[in-house]
């Protein structure tokens, strides 16, 4: 194993600086296909995004809770490469930091302005009881689950197995060698592109919401061209934190998230109505868990609506798009745990932040939008990415927590393409651990490209159809994805049990050997039966077949 760029490094560089060159170029263009790729994919697939990702989170409480979630993700016995909080600071940072900040408030307003499926009225106390729920849906189990099935597989075919960190190896046990030819080059490259365009679209949300926030506490106008620049300055602190090695690089910044993320939390909670933040929360919880498997499934195919298209589709996607480097990277950091862990850390807890966040949030929001008046409702309409700033204000220290939320959103996003460029490295350098600087700095450099391209092409409706478009292909292998761990994982467990059978039986025989060179005879192989209290003794014959009387008994009559 070489850290020297191959095939999959030159195909997929080759592939991004089209499309890039494609939107400096011609961005209409760009963006009129997309839109049609969007229109055909969700018009035709829109019901395979819900059943899959569906699937996936019954797929990894299936394995938890079975046998296999014993098994553990390295060697027998080997301890977790880091500890249990700095784990989950780094999942939590890399999976979904910038997402929640963005959303955090956007979506729940944005539900209460336009209810869900047209099922309650607008800016109803209904409306704000589907708000939440439908919030905590969407970032609740199904998007984890799309991030661990990747990240099973992968830490499963690199620790346990000691093979290369790439997608194809996950395919070796149904696909064989093929993996090490063209067919395997080619589920790299589609890893590589997912990744890049799942990132992409992290990026551009994240320097939109840093634009609206510089709005709120400075002068700065709000459009692309500000975002370019914003992402230029972020672009040059990232690709410096990439040359640093991953455990002093990407894992104190995101330690540095968590604590600031956390501080923040708890000051909006205690700060904001938190009679109103528990009530709701309880409510949402409950709403979540009493009708998940309707919202997992819901279409709409008598009334047309897209509201399912333009929010749990685009979700699913997205975490989707993002799999390939999110389910990597997590994979990259769980060594030494078994896969009961694995699923409990990635699926359970980070679901519990997100409910915690949405409920502070979101719950706040709401608050100031139905009981003073606060226009929040108006501020999503007119640009999605201040309805954070805007809850702000109605907090005492906004113009502190502003400054702190804005370095808590710059820190997510270096965090996320930190992590990426890592991950990307070890997509085209082989599988290695550890790539060279030059790699990660090209990818790097690749994913603000892409980035700034889907910013110049439509802002946030781009970076939504793009993730949308992308996750369709990679979706698709991660079905065959789960069905090779699971082959995999059945392998190893018949093995196993064939591994204790035969350990029993040589066990066994040593007893029984041990107990005869001791001196205790083997017993006869006809060995009669006991007397039974009651019965006289048995009689015994001599060879001749002279009968004699029994040991300590009476004569034959």
């Amino acid at each position: 194993m070489t850290r020297r760029p191959g095939w999959v490094f030159s195909l997929s560089l080759i592939f991004l600086l089209a499309f890039v060159v494609l939107g400096v170029g011609w961005p209409t263009h760009l963006a009129s296909g997309a839109n049609h790729a969007l229109n055909f994919t969700t018009a035709h697939f829109g019901w395979l995004y819900l059943f899959t990702t569906t699937g996936f989170l019954v797929f990894c409480v299936g394995l938890a809770t079975s046998n296999y979630g014993q098994i553990r993700l390295g060697a027998d016995g080997e301890n977790p490469e880091f500890s249990f909080a700095t784990w989950l600071g780094m999942i939590f940072s890399a999976g979904m930091g910038v997402g929640l900040v963005f959303w955090g408030i956007a979506e729940p307003m944005s539900h209460y302005v336009d209810p869900p499926l047209g099922e309650a009225a607008p800016e109803s106390p209904q409306a704000a009881s589907l708000a939440m729920s439908y919030s905590l849906f969407h970032w609740g189990f199904h998007q984890w689950a799309n991030f661990a099935i990747v990240g099973l597989a992968i830490a499963y075919v690199r620790f346990r197995q000691q093979r290369p960190g790439l997608i194809s190896e996950a395919f070796r046990s149904t696909m064989g060698d093929r993996v090490d030819g063209s067919a395997g080059h080619a589920i790299n490259v589609l890893a590589v592109l997912s990744t890049v365009f799942g990132v992409a679209t992290t990026l551009g949300l994240g320097v939109i919401q840093i634009n609206s926030g510089l709005v709120s506490v400075g002068d700065m106008g709000f459009g692309t061209g500000q975002q370019l620049a914003i992402l230029g300055g972020i672009a040059i602190v990232f690709l410096l934190c990439a040359l640093a090695p991953l455990e002093s690089g990407v894992r104190y910044i995101s330690d540095a998230n968590m604590m600031l993320a956390a501080a923040l939390l708890l000051f909006v909670f205690f700060a904001g109505p938190t009679d109103f933040i528990t009530a709701a929360m309880t409510n949402a919880i409950g709403d979540y868990f009493g009708n998940v498997v309707g919202m997992s499934l819901v279409m709409t195919p008598y009334t047309g609506d897209d509201w399912v298209e333009r929010w749990t589709i685009f979700y699913w996607a997205w975490g989707l798009s993002w799999a390939p480097f999110v389910g990597s990277f997590i994979a990259r950091i769980s060594r030494g745990r078994t896969i009961r862990e694995f699923v409990v850390g990635v699926i359970g807890m980070p679901v519990l932040l997100s409910t915690l966040w949405f409920s502070t949030f979101g719950g706040s929001a709401l608050y100031f939008e139905m009981f003073e008046g606060a226009s929040l409702g108006e501020a999503v309409q007119t640009e999605m990415s201040s309805a954070l700033f805007a809850t702000l204000e109605y907090l005492p220290g906004a113009g502190i927590i502003s400054i702190l939320m804005l370095i808590l959103i710059t820190l997510f996003v270096i965090t996320s393409a930190n992590s990426a460029t890592f991950v990307l490295g070890m997509f085209t350098s082989k599988g290695v651990l550890t790539p060279t600087r030059l790699s990660r700095v090209t990818w790097g450099v690749v994913q603000v490209l892409v980035a700034g391209v889907l910013l110049m092409s439509g802002g946030l409706e781009a970076l939504q159809t793009i993730s949308i478009v992308a996750a369709f292909p990679f979706m698709i292998l991660m079905i065959f994805m789960a069905a090779a761990l699971l082959k995999s994982l059945r392998s190893e467990y018949r093995l196993k049990e064939l591994h204790q059978a035969i350990l029993m039986e040589r066990i066994q025989r040593f007893v029984e050997e041990h107990d005869h060179v001791a001196g205790t005879p083997p017993a006869p192989p006809h060995e009669p039966p006991p007397a039974i209290l009651g019965e006289p003794e048995p009689e015994y014959r001599d060879e001749s077949g002279s009968e004699e009387p029994a040991p300590g008994g009476s004569p034959p009559t």
